[in-house]
């Protein structure tokens, strides 16, 4: 370079853009088939896209789904109450039904023990492969609930009726996957019927009672104010059963409500300053935090409960027109009331009495239980006493039937959907783990007129709807190489969505994300910087709007700029609202050509070609018989006449024949020149791959195998070298590094200059070179974080460290360049060798983009005492460019920080959202005498001796 060479360089990159078009023209055979293409022109014909028609068959689908799964809860709601009101309670009842715990379980003689009798399972490819029995449901029972306690044996009894439901809703919606009564009493009652395992401790902690479904349909909407006493009275035992009773308050809400959480002493703080005066929305994500910053609540002073009480009434004035609109309750939590404290509600709740107080007393001593009743009972609330930490659960569950009372004496049946969700008990098979899912929710009501001011509850039936099983009903083939589907809740959050990761690497595990459920579609469609889409589809109305965006793709390291066309609308009888994206250009039209099943079939059945397994092209899920057959098994068994009753997409099938055709010269074409690997994809999700078994040393051994889901045709995307060839210059090749070749074998990547992909020699050298630079977010990263933090920032974020480049004499870069320190979407907050907290963060990170239109450079690189010349010559006809630097001076790139990001605001921040429609807070029948008393909870003796161990252990 030194000695004026320059021209040299050129020379090289021409002499290499003829070597490596010459290879690609080659073994690809693309010219083989474009002229394949061109022979069949005269068939080919192609469409405009109308998005707003299609936006609305698509809608009109999912509604037809979903409206089958609300008519199947319906009628198990019907089954339920009639039961009930012809079922006269019998305190001595005996029963024995299936407990899902003992089912199959046998004493040391080989006879089956009490509620454990024969219950035959079998694996069902529907169920996800578990063991299951689809002739009977079974009964599960929390440890802390009393299996032959009458109020379960009776509720079991009646329930028995919905065997027959769950049987004929399965029968006649095939797609139906568990459906489910959850009792006020606390079992749980699962078709189909399944073997239940406990936790490593032997325990059953699951409660059907705590789950969102359950809690959403047995309640309105509800603004919440926390009250606890952290006063010195409050040490020890009893401190830890007031933690617990918030943090089982905090689980009983859900992303329609609203909560604050205020401690007080001889003065009043709030658990989060952040939050002070105000309500926030209770979405996973806050009552997470709110559940850390509990922990470190510390007793001190003397209790002055009257101060607490006037600001959570003031709080929940304030919350007008910014919370839930609907119930309003304070939560007290304290071990005693001494002050006269009857002004404060003449102030604020008397006579409408519109705020409800409910009153936990906590520990042994009732000196002060009369009191602390008063208050609960002239408030329209409700009084315990919890002693033990196994009082908790049962006596925080009494305030939802208190609030459940309005609806239940109306007889109104509120159909609920909740917000995305992976289910706990599922999440720990694996069979279930990526399964995000929704669930379809009706309470149900004790119709006896004895007791129908009382409005009781006797339970909640639903069904949960995998949200996979929803998403296939936009197929990816009819939105193009860069369009996509994405679902939303009324209060904007993502239901499904290509750019939605549920879950994060810890370690070898994969793990749920604190807020994988509280998404904010802003989040994902970032570009959206006016919430113009957000606003539009939380009001749930239907229309387009147009955005250029900067997609990332391959793992956020790619930047590609897009026209992006919206089109949505909304889910009718559901909170949610649909949207999808057609990109101008590619998805703008749709290809069609005709040839014969018969020549489409010979073609199909070669052994290099697959199909899209994740794609719906033939429906195998209706008939179970169907349900072991892979797509392509399904394809060929429909069009041959063995399946005549499958149900087919035909549009789609007349395209995979097409493409099969006119492909199909290639598999000699390849075979015959023995090559390492070959591999070509179409719009229907067809892909032909051929793969050389000599004795070479093949590279990108994943590289399209089933593992690598980035590089297939999904549920969610086109695979990554397809986009970014959709986008490349017409004619020309697309040269792309597979994820899993880099850093392997003879190519590396490296980042030069904040760039990234590099395909380096082994000679070491040192690099820069001037890309444009693209701004990309992330709102869903994970930062590992060494410390707790209590305040409403967010940690520090700093990028990955970079080291000294390797240095070289000759690179071949790729035009679009990625972000290492983006690597697997994890935010590197602290590098320290001992375990971090992984959190939730946000981040701003760089992309980079060649300009094509610079050819060639050359300038000097200053690193420290020394300095370096490089020369960058662009590769004629592909996405290369040649980087020759000179190699006898190290740099070592400087890293850099972003600032914190205030989690504070994002929490506390009240987007536009769309309220349920129903609320029901008040009834003038309501009979509020009924107003709590002694506890009357049935606690196994398991638990007892646990907690009786505990809580000397803590004294």
């Amino acid at each position: 370079l030194a000695q004026g060479k320059i021209p040299l360089v050129q020379k090289w990159a021409i002499t290499l853009s003829e070597q490596i078009n010459a290879i690609a023209s080659k073994y690809s055979g693309a010219a083989l088939l474009q002229k394949k293409l061109k022979d069949v022109e005269p068939i080919i014909r192609i469409e405009d896209v109308d998005g707003a028609r299609l936006v609305l068959d698509f809608a009109e689908e999912i509604e037809r789904m979903l409206g089958s799964k609300m008519k199947s809860v319906k009628r198990l709601a019907d089954t339920a109450e009639d039961a009930d009101l012809y079922h006269e309670y019998n305190a001595s009842l005996q029963f024995d039904y299936f407990n899902a715990l003992l089912v199959n379980t046998m004493d040391e003689e080989g006879n089956f023990i009490e509620l454990g009798g024969e219950f035959p399972l079998e694996e069902n490819e529907h169920f996800n492969k578990l063991s299951v029995n689809t002739l009977m449901s079974d009964i599960q029972v929390p440890t802390n609930v009393y299996n032959k306690d009458p109020n379960i044996l009776n509720g079991v009894y009646m329930s028995e009726a919905l065997n027959d439901i769950f049987i004929n809703n399965f029968q006649k919606d095939p797609t139906l996957t568990w459906q489910y009564f959850g009792s006020s009493s606390g079992f749980f009652r699962l078709y189909p019927g399944i073997k239940w395992t406990p936790d490593a401790n032997g325990v059953v902690s699951f409660d059907c009672r705590n789950r969102n479904w359950y809690i959403q349909a047995a309640t309105s909407p509800k603004d919440i104010v926390i009250v606890v006493d952290v006063s010195g009275s409050m040490k020890g035992l009893k401190m830890t059963i007031a933690k617990h009773t918030i943090n089982t308050i905090l689980d009983t809400l859900g992303e329609n409500d609203f909560v604050n959480v205020i401690a007080y002493t001889d003065y009043v703080r709030y658990v989060e300053p952040c939050f002070k005066g105000t309500l926030v929305q209770a979405d996973l994500d806050n009552r997470e935090h709110f559940k850390l910053l509990i922990e470190e609540l510390h007793v001190k002073g003397e209790a002055k409960v009257k101060k607490a009480m006037k600001e959570s009434f003031r709080i929940l004035a304030r919350a007008n027109g910014q919370g839930s609109l609907c119930n309003q309750a304070i939560m007290l939590i304290t071990d005693g009331a001494m002050e006269d404290f009857q002004s404060v509600f003449e102030e604020f709740n008397w006579p409408d009495k519109k705020v409800r107080v409910f009153t936990y007393l906590i520990g042994r001593d009732m000196t002060f239980s009369e009191n602390v009743k008063w208050i609960a009972c002239n408030n329209k609330g409700y009084y315990t006493h919890i002693s033990t930490l196994a009082d908790v659960q049962e006596n925080v569950m009494e305030y939802l039937h208190v609030l459940s009372r309005p609806m239940v004496i109306n007889h109104d049946h509120d159909i609920i959907w909740t917000e995305a969700y992976m289910d706990s008990v599922l999440f720990k098979s694996k069979a279930h783990s990526l399964l995000l899912m929704t669930s379809v929710a009706m309470p149900v009501f004790s119709k006896k007129k004895e007791t129908l001011s009382h409005g009781i509850l006797l339970g909640v039936v639903g069904t949960d709807v995998p949200l996979l099983e929803v998403m296939k009903l936009a197929p990816r083939y009819k939105l193009g190489a860069h369009g996509y589907a994405f679902l939303i809740t009324n209060n904007g959050y993502i239901l499904a969505h290509p750019d939605l990761r549920p879950l994060y690497s810890d370690g070898k595990k994969l793990k749920p994300k604190p807020n994988y459920n509280s998404v904010d579609l802003s989040e994902a469609e970032w570009e959206d910087t006016e919430d113009s889409l957000r606003t539009a589809m939380v009001k749930g109305e239907t229309g387009t709007l147009s955005l250029d965006v900067r997609a990332a793709v391959d793992k956020g390291k790619r930047p590609l700029f897009l026209k992006n066309e919206y089109f949505y609308t909304t889910i009718n009888e559901t909170p949610f609202s649909f949207g999808m994206v057609l990109t101008r250009g590619h998805g703008q039209y749709m290809f069609f050509g005709n040839v014969s099943v018969e020549e489409g079939l010979h073609d199909l059945q070669q052994p290099d070609l697959s199909i899209a397994d994740e794609w719906t092209y033939c429906e195998t899920d209706i008939d179970p018989h169907h349900r072991k057959l892979t797509q392509l098994q399904a394809v060929v068994r429909y069009l041959t006449g063995k399946e005549p009753d499958l149900e087919c997409d035909e549009i789609l099938l007349q395209q995979v024949l097409f493409d099969a055709v006119v492909t199909a010269p290639l598999e000699a074409y390849w075979t015959a020149l023995t090559l390492t690997s070959a591999f070509l994809g179409t719009r229907s999700g067809l892909m032909r791959v051929i793969r050389y078994a000599g004795s070479e040393k093949r590279v990108g051994k994943k590289f399209l195998t089933p593992v690598d889901k980035e590089n297939l045709f999904t549920v969610d995307h086109f695979p990554i070298w397809y986009r970014m060839a959709a986008e490349n210059k017409p004619g020309q090749f697309f040269f792309y590094v597979p994820h899993d070749d880099i850093n392997k074998g003879d190519v590396n990547c490296y980042l030069v200059d904040n760039n990234g992909f590099i395909m380096v020699s082994k000679e070491k050298g040192d690099v820069s070179t001037s890309y444009t630079s693209v701004t990309l977010y992330d709102y869903q990263a994970m930062c590992k974080n060494a410390h707790h933090h209590t305040s409403g920032a967010r940690p520090l974020l700093s990028v990955l460290k970079m080291y000294p480049y390797f240095e070289t004499y000759r690179f071949l870069l790729e035009f679009n360049i990625c972000g290492l320190w983006h690597n697997d979407y994890v935010v590197d907050a602290h590098r320290q060798k001992k375990v971090e907290l992984m959190q939730p963060c946000n981040t701003e990170y760089p992309g980079f983009m060649y300009d094509t239109s610079i050819r060639e450079t050359n300038s000097i690189i200053k690193c420290g005492r020394c300095q370096k010349m490089f020369v960058l010559q662009q590769v004629p006809n592909s996405n290369l460019v040649m980087l020759v630097v000179q190699a006898d001076c190290d740099c070592l790139l400087n890293s850099f920080e972003h600032n914190a990001t205030v989690k504070c605001n994002r929490m506390k921040s009240q987007k536009i959202r769309r309220r349920p429609e129903s609320c029901h807070a008040y009834h003038p029948h309501e009979n509020a005498k009924d107003c709590g008393g002694a506890c009357g909870i049935a606690v196994s003796l398991t638990l007892y001796f646990i907690c009786l161990g505990t809580s000397l252990a803590l004294r």
